[in-house]
């Protein structure tokens, strides 16, 4: 049995959702987003929200849809009132990010600036060391976080790189010191 799987997904009033079939639509106040379903898995529209049930709940793959399948569902839901935002930090010195039309201009550490074109759907923010990353699509926001985390990871040693605001860098000490005879 899936915890997640047997609750029902409240919908809010400004929120419209259209199930057919396979296919679950979701139009909200910031947008609308689209999800096809697993064909083992379906959902129905009730008065109290969106149930999610699945062909067989003994089979393990199954029950494993179950759960991914309303948390889809309700990642859209969430979309598409409140939004999504992820905060990157860029950490060393003349590391500094700045907007260029509609795309990303990061300058880590490379010979040249690093020009990153924003998808449709992703807006971003850029003050001096600091990269907003935000839209409706959970998935879409957290994927082109880390398309821009990879530009430069955080190194152990001196901690430099863009890391998420908040993360911890496990440090490591660097070369000991020559000893004496």
């Amino acid at each position: 049995m899936s915890r997640i799987g047997k609750k029902t997904i409240q919908i809010p009033s400004d929120v419209d959702v259209k199930i057919n079939g396979q296919h679950v639509a979701v139009k909200g106040p910031k947008g609308a987003l689209s999800l096809d379903l697993h064909p083992h898995v379906t959902a129905t529209k009730t008065d109290a929200g969106i149930m999610v049930t699945v062909a067989d709940e003994t089979v393990k793959k199954d029950r494993s849809l179950w759960g991914l399948s309303a948390t889809l569902i309700n990642n859209m839901i969430i979309g598409v009132t409140k939004g999504y935002a992820k905060k990157l930090e860029l950490v060393g010195v003349g590391y500094r990010v700045s907007m260029q039309g509609p795309d990303l201009k990061i300058e880590v550490g490379y010979s040249h600036p690093v020009i990153f074109p924003l998808p449709a759907g992703i807006a971003a923010l850029a003050d001096k060391t600091f990269i907003t990353i935000s839209g409706i699509d959970k998935q879409a926001v957290g994927e082109v976080s880390a398309q821009i985390r990879r530009l430069r990871p955080p190194e152990p040693y001196k901690g430099k790189g863009i890391k998420y605001e908040g993360e911890q860098i496990r440090r490591k000490a660097g070369k000991a010191a020559k000893s004496a005879k």
